[in-house]
């Protein structure tokens, strides 16, 4: 039987009359490329970065050289990472419809060793952009981008956990520069070392070198603690506006016993401020907390949380599942808690209270959306 052979260029898959575009970004450079279906070899072009003019003469450039018409629509895709949204914006605004993908659900093959060049990504960015307009939805992960002054709310709090961890950091310094001397001192909130009255060993006082190390520590300490508490009274004048939407679901939040105001202020911004859920697995995974079983023939098990979300979301659900059990004994969630965990290991109990997060960020999604309190769960006002 004689075999028919289709020439290459005939398989391709096109996009209706779409221009595809995929970024690969670094700080210098920024490298572009351009397809209209797969099988086609894609136009690369390297420009510098944030020039957006030659981006937008790019583009020309390339639907007249596939011979596309003027009003043809551009696809067009980057990783998300260090260049943030503004580059969405962007786009957006030059009538580009943009998506921004997380890097951690694109497809990768998974040989021991794979080439990893910006060529082949960008080849494999624009592959999934065709899949993806094509009605391959799950082919990766789209980032959802918040407005201006959704994603300006989201860095105070952001701050403020950068700097009570530079906090933490400075003060382990202290500590660990005083005990090379054999002294051993508590520096706790405001409460400082009176580097008048250290001695050494010997009854000498501090050499002037070390000592000038400590006094500009401390120098640092209390400018990050200042810079803290300001945070601080910014966000609790935040609480307090009437007529910010944020400002509502935070001071209904606060009306829980057990939950301050550090933790709504990022389950507001971070989650339930900008954000619209279908379902209550949609919490679950914006979070990270849903399982990820794995099952192959007779072999299954269960991996643990997935992980693939908001870690801040995530580290603030989990304390407050702690601090619900304590403040919240009553309620069904507590008791649900004790009875499958409360006998158990220290493991298991770790186990149990991320469950406890996930039910709760869902209880009080529920709360914010429809007013159902919680059953059991005690209020303070």
């Amino acid at each position: 039987m004689a075999t028919i052979e289709t020439p290459r260029s005939e398989l391709r898959v096109m996009v209706p009359a779409a221009l595809c575009l995929a970024f690969e970004l670094s700080h210098k450079s920024w490298k572009l490329g351009f397809t209209v279906g797969l099988g086609q070899k894609p136009r690369e072009r390297v420009i510098p970065a944030r020039d957006f003019d030659q981006l937008l003469a790019e583009i020309g450039a390339a639907k007249r050289r596939f011979q596309l018409p003027e009003q043809v629509p551009v696809l067009s895709c980057y990783e998300a990472g260090r260049d943030g949204f503004y580059l969405h914006r962007l786009l957006d605004e030059a009538g580009v419809h943009n998506i921004v993908v997380d890097s951690s659900g694109i497809e990768v093959n998974r040989r021991a060793r794979r080439a990893k060049t910006d060529r082949l990504d960008l080849g494999k960015l624009l592959t999934q952009l065709i899949r993806y307009h094509g009605g391959e939805t799950k082919v990766w992960s789209v980032v959802h981008v918040p407005s201006v002054a959704e994603e300006d709310r989201r860095h105070p709090h952001r701050e403020r956990a950068c700097l009570k961890k530079e906090r933490t950091r400075e003060i382990n310094r202290i500590k660990g520069l005083l005990a090379s001397q054999g002294i051993a001192s508590t520096v706790r909130g405001r409460a400082r070392v009176d580097l008048d009255t250290v001695r050494l060993w010997d009854g000498s006082p501090l050499p002037p070198g070390i000592r000038g190390r400590i006094e500009r520590a401390m120098a640092r300490l209390d400018l990050v603690e200042e810079q803290i508490r300001a945070l601080e009274h910014q966000r609790a004048s935040e609480i307090q506006d009437a007529t910010a939407p944020q400002a509502v679901k935070m001071r209904s939040l606060l009306a829980f016993k057990g939950i301050g105001p550090a933790t709504v202020s990022v389950l507001v911004h971070e989650l339930f401020g900008w954000r619209t859920f279908a379902h209550r697995r949609q919490v679950g995974a914006l979070a990270g907390l849903t399982p990820t079983p794995y099952q192959s023939g007779d072999c299954t098990r269960d991996r643990g949380i997935s992980k693939a979300g908001n870690g801040a979301v995530r580290t603030t659900a989990v304390e407050l599942a702690w601090r619900w059990v304590h403040f919240q004994p009553h309620s069904h969630l507590t008791r649900w808690f004790v009875e499958r965990f409360g006998a158990g290991s220290s493991r298991q109990r770790r186990i149990g209270i991320v469950a406890l997060a996930r039910k709760l960020l869902v209880a009080l999604w529920r709360f914010l959306g429809t007013g159902e309190i919680p059953h059991g769960a005690i209020l303070t006002l």
